[in-house]
């Protein structure tokens, strides 16, 4: 793996704060408004994988913002989401860039069983969904067309006449996700069954974890690098990643992003920084500094209206970044995005860092991604709403986040209006109403949710 080492110590040294931790393991929620202390340990190694969303990370390290905060990382890409959990849980990495699935499914056990908690939320949107071009070619005869152009948000409903002819003839629909707990798997999942094609039941409880229970698509795990070599080769139809991997399919010539999770569900929550429980109550003066470099990357990405993200992306075109030509990741981090060649429209959020409180771990989106896992039988039985928002504030630790946040506005790097109201604010967003299917999500109710999904489970166990 490519590492991006950490830089030398002996360039300079930490600053001194006026109030320390009197007890290493003493955890930060009792901080109340002391100023945090020096690091408990200051070298660090955090993971990712080949993403446009890792870039907080990256930022943090090129701009020096780890190192104003003592901390020396070295910063690692990974093979997949297995093997990146794997090193935080086994303590090889302090902490990473995480699929927002990951820490929730560790916590309630499904998959590999450990404590992962998240004080810092990555970014907002980021993927799309791509299909080969025979399948598109076949779509198109269903979309509705304006000025020679399609009509945007494609929905699945124009792929549903191509599964239907898939399953006619016996030949089994394929497409890619990058993980069982991703939001890709979930978003994929949504659009798919909002145009009336089932994906797939789970059924743990039973063994099985395939998700192909029922299914008129079938999903399967690609890593996000192979996804449009996978789809190239024709092992699979049609995919769900996240950048640069759909605009590399374009540039490629072999496929069209169909759609983006923006048209999915406006200003979705997708990935976090996880670390384990136990880093976090060991380390807690390291912990709110790693969150401190965060969001003052975060906000270098998104301000002035996206200034900076030229430079970023000559940063994650690196090899021990993405490593993805300057152009395939420019064509949506700059506020464009490319669907059938030559079919370039704006789409300033498509890539959220910081705006819309993107960085914000609320209660309210770890609830709707435990929604789709029971939506789609990864939690075998019904739960009380209780159960959901009990797993949600066990993973989901915005008073970290808030310490951070008080920090950085108490030493004027950022301000109050940078941020939540932590004085009111509950952890649950606003109901949300933009989603493909015009069903309006509130996280304070997660079952009565799960019962207006048309295609899903609600009381039953499989």
């Amino acid at each position: 793996m490519n590492a991006v080492q950490p830089h030398q110590k002996a360039h300079k040294k930490p600053s001194l704060f006026k109030i320390a931790l009197a007890v290493c393991g003493l955890t930060l929620s009792a901080f109340g408004q002391a100023e945090v202390g020096e690091p408990e340990k200051d070298e660090l190694k955090f993971g990712f994988i080949k993403l446009t969303d890792m870039a907080p990370i990256a930022v943090a390290y090129e701009k020096g913002y780890f190192e104003d905060e003592g901390l020396y990382v070295t910063v690692e890409a990974q093979a997949n989401w297995k093997v990146l959990l794997d090193g935080v849980i086994d303590g090889k990495l302090d902490g990473a860039h995480m699929l927002a699935g990951q820490p929730l499914a560790a916590t309630i056990g499904f998959g590999t069983k450990a404590d992962i908690v998240t004080p810092f939320s990555m970014d907002l949107n980021g993927n799309g969904i791509t299909v080969s071009n025979e399948i598109w070619e076949m779509m198109k005869e269903h979309i509705p067309m304006e000025n020679g152009k399609p009509v945007h948000p494609i929905k699945a409903d124009y792929l549903k006449p191509v599964v239907e002819k898939f399953r006619a003839e016996g030949t089994p629909f394929k497409m890619g996700m990058v993980f069982p707990v991703s939001t890709h798997n979930y978003e994929l999942r949504y659009w798919l069954a909002a145009g009336g094609i089932h994906p797939g039941f789970y059924a743990p409880h039973k063994g099985d974890t395939s998700g192909l229970i029922n299914a008129e698509a079938l999903l399967s795990v690609t890593p996000p690098p192979q996804m449009p070599a996978t789809l190239e080769a024709g092992t699979i139809h049609g995919y769900c990643v996240g950048e640069p991997w759909n605009q590399q399919a374009v540039f490629k010539g072999i496929g069209v992003p169909v759609i983006t999770d923006y048209e999915i569900w406006k200003n979705n929550p997708e990935k976090v920084f996880g670390m384990t429980k136990e880093f976090t109550e060991k380390y807690p003066n390291t912990t709110i500094r790693v969150v401190k470099a965060l969001l003052r990357a975060a906000k270098w990405l998104d301000e002035n209206n996206n200034a900076n993200r030229p430079e970023a992306v000559k940063i994650l075109s690196r090899p021990e970044y993405v490593g993805a030509d300057y152009d395939v990741i420019a064509n949506s981090m700059t506020g464009t995005f490319e669907y059938e060649k030559g079919d370039k429209r704006e789409v300033p959020d498509f890539n959220v860092f910081f705006r819309h409180n993107a960085t914000y771990p609320y209660y309210s989106d770890a609830v709707w991604y435990l929604t789709q896992m029971r939506r789609w039988g990864q939690i075998s039985e019904k739960k009380s709403d209780d159960w959901y928002f009990d797993m949600a504030k066990k993973v989901y630790r915005p008073d970290l986040y808030a310490i951070a946040a008080k920090e950085l506005i108490a030493d004027g790097t950022m301000s109050a209006a940078d941020f939540p109201d932590f004085g009111t604010e509950s952890g649950f967003r606003a109901p949300q109403t933009e989603f493909i299917d015009d069903v309006t999500y509130d996280g304070t109710q997660p079952n009565a949710y799960l019962e207006k999904l048309t295609i899903g489970l609600k009381d039953e166990t499989l």
